[in-house]
């Protein structure tokens, strides 16, 4: 799957070793691939005012692109472990 760059996508698993939940809302700033050749991508992730938290490069398969009958919503920031 290609996600297209500055557009939000969101997460498919929980990543508790980065303070991410599946659902979080994204946005790909950068199409990657590790040295295995496996496709990734650098997300920016933002809280709920717009500002810049983390950037984060993941698996593609951590990712799906967000679509227009998803609603957004707000959690608190947990740090990661």
């Amino acid at each position: 799957m290609n996600l297209e760059l500055y557009k939000h996508a969101v997460i498919t698993t929980d990543l508790p070793e980065l303070g991410l939940k599946r659902g979080d809302l994204v946005t790909v700033v950068e199409e990657l691939r590790n040295a295995d050749g496996e496709p990734g991508y650098a997300v920016e992730v933002f809280n709920a005012l717009g500002e810049t938290l983390d950037v984060h490069m993941l698996p593609a398969t951590a990712l799906e692109p967000a679509s227009e009958d998803e609603i957004l919503c707000v959690r608190r920031v947990v740090s990661a472990a």
